[in-house]
């Protein structure tokens, strides 16, 4: 890949999963770019070579990145990546007070499209970006893309379709200014992935228990279950069971139960079909259907990786539990990444 020499400058990074997957299609990922230093060791211990800017993309200059990691305009070589925090436009009704300033950030990653003209522009995003395109930034964001002569394609992908384990609906975009037609890789509805590929101690995941502690990089840890919730586990059917199983029981049914609750909130998972869609509370049980699918615990920090498709030597240089999810659960798996960065290479002209 040096002899082509493909690039890319990954705004909005975290801890890497874009990143990673580009570097192993053979992409040189020059820098990643993000606002929080607690991804920040994560990101560079896991790609050595590739720089860590931390900074606020509302603050960032285009002419400041442009000298400092020596790009230049127009270069059909370059790929621009923004995977900017999504939660203002997830469907998923929660308080958007606090992500109300990322509601632009895609309009400010805009920014430096238009000013670096690279060869492809790289996108991914929660589907409610899509839905609300016109108020999302979207809608601008394409049409200024088009009439620059780029070639789009967008949409919503099941990355179950793409490789990764997990019925995780995604909105993903790729630009190409080198091509006449649109390029983006095939899904492969024929071979979708399931739990049991990827986890189970044949795929190196010994038996533990809830509130296991794992100090080695592999992280294996899970959360502690009270009493009850472990009661409530014993009780949830092996293999894809749910808490309509003990909904009736006197001494394990949810005081708010109405009848209305999500069916995955204390869930099982199937081995025989892919994960639901990994979360930043994946660790809990009571947030989805994140329960292992026969042990009585919920899955561990690395089974969540794994799912991602976080490589098993992919290490996570986090203080706490909560950034290690919340930076698992964020990531954009990297085996979608990679095939996504393998198109880009196949198809690549000078």
């Amino acid at each position: 890949m040096k002899k082509r020499g493909i690039k890319a400058v990954d705004f909005f990074c975290s801890g890497g999963g874009m990143t990673c997957g580009l570097r192993q299609a053979g992409i040189d990922v020059i820098a990643g770019i993000d606002n929080d230093p607690a991804c920040e060791e994560t990101y560079v211990k896991n790609n050595p070579g590739t720089k860590f800017i931390l900074a606020d993309v509302f603050d960032l200059k285009e002419r400041k990145l442009e000298k400092s990691l020596a790009l230049k305009k127009n270069d059909d070589d370059l790929i621009l990546i923004g995977c900017s925090p999504c939660q203002f436009w997830s469907i998923i009704r929660t308080d958007k007070t606090k992500s109300e300033k990322s509601k632009n950030l895609l309009l400010e990653f805009k920014r430096f499209v238009d000013y670096l003209n690279p060869g492809y522009v790289l996108v991914e995003n929660v589907p409610g970006i899509l839905s609300k395109k016109d108020r999302s930034g979207l809608d601008v964001f394409i049409k200024g893309l088009e009439k620059k002569g780029y070639a789009v394609h967008f949409g919503i992908v099941n990355m179950s379709e793409y490789g990764v384990p997990q019925t995780r609906r995604r909105f993903s975009l790729l630009a190409s200014r080198l091509h006449k037609k649109a390029i983006f890789p095939q899904p492969d509805k024929n071979a979708v992935p399931s739990v049991d590929d990827f986890l189970g101690q044949k795929n190196g995941f010994e038996k533990i228990r809830a509130g296991n502690v794992d100090t080695t990089s592999f992280n294996h840890s899970t959360a502690m279950l009270t009493s009850k919730n472990l009661m409530r586990l014993r009780k949830t059917p092996k293999n894809g069971g749910s808490w309509l199983d003990w909904a009736n029981d006197k001494k394990l049914k949810r005081k708010s139960y109405t009848g209305k609750e999500f069916v995955d909130n204390y869930g099982r998972m199937r081995w025989d079909k892919p994960a639901p869609t990994i979360t930043t509370k994946f660790i809990s049980i009571s947030n989805g259907r994140f329960a292992h699918p026969e042990e009585d615990r919920g899955i561990s920090i690395r089974e969540g990786a794994t799912l991602q498709t976080f490589p098993k030597d992919y290490a996570f240089y986090c203080k706490n539990t909560a950034t290690a999810t919340r930076i698992i659960g964020n990531a954009v798996p990297p085996e979608f990444a990679k095939r996504v960065g393998e198109t880009i290479v196949r198809k690549h002209k000078r």
